[in-house]
């Protein structure tokens, strides 16, 4: 690795000049942090992907830290990441490429009459309505962005994809055969 001038005269382990006392501490955190994620995975892989996390999250949040005890805050950001990790992990069970390869995708039951259904209640909707729900159901803007790209207060945009979506839901159990019930 090219040492710069000023890197020439540190001694190993210095902080480079310039850094900050929260990219120092950092810095010094990251061998027990290392550590500290492999003994929550149990892997090494894993352990490496929650640091790299926790290194990210912990940087670009560190507007939020209080200037309290640093290895508290990074630790705590390294425990709620894993905590979260083993939540989606058990919600969301991912199977090995391997073990997937002899199952088939299912194919979509492609309904006519959903698709249009869907269409006209869409079409239907007011332009305004129509374009906030495409924005952020469809494309997944954030509703910041959508009210950035409409120009309008992001409490219009909430406003109008709850109407959007009142009027949809509406509109199709109208149509509904048999009747639809909301998610509790």
């Amino acid at each position: 690795m090219p040492q710069g001038p000023d890197r020439e005269n540190a001694t190993p382990g210095s902080p480079a000049p310039g850094t900050s006392p929260f990219e120092e501490g950092m810095l010094a955190l990251l061998p027990g942090l290392r550590r500290y994620s492999r003994s929550l995975t149990h892997s090494d892989p894993d352990g490496e992907d929650l640091l790299q996390d926790c290194v990210e999250t912990a940087l670009a949040k560190r507007g939020t830290w209080r200037g309290g005890s640093l290895k508290a805050w990074v630790y705590t950001i390294m425990t709620n990441l894993h905590h979260n990790r083993g939540r989606n992990a058990r919600r969301f069970p991912a199977v090995d490429i391997g073990e997937a390869e002899h199952l088939e995708a299912p194919t979509a039951a492609a309904d006519p009459l959903e698709r249009d259904r869907l269409h006209a209640a869409l079409d239907g909707l007011a332009p305004e309505y129509r374009s906030v729900l495409m924005l952020v159901v469809v494309e997944g803007y954030a509703y910041q962005e959508v009210a950035d790209m409409l120009g309008v207060p992001i409490g219009t945009v909430m406003s109008r994809l709850s109407r959007a979506r009142e009027r949809l839901w509406l509109v199709l159990a109208e149509q509904n055969i048999v009747t639809l019930r909301r998610p509790k």
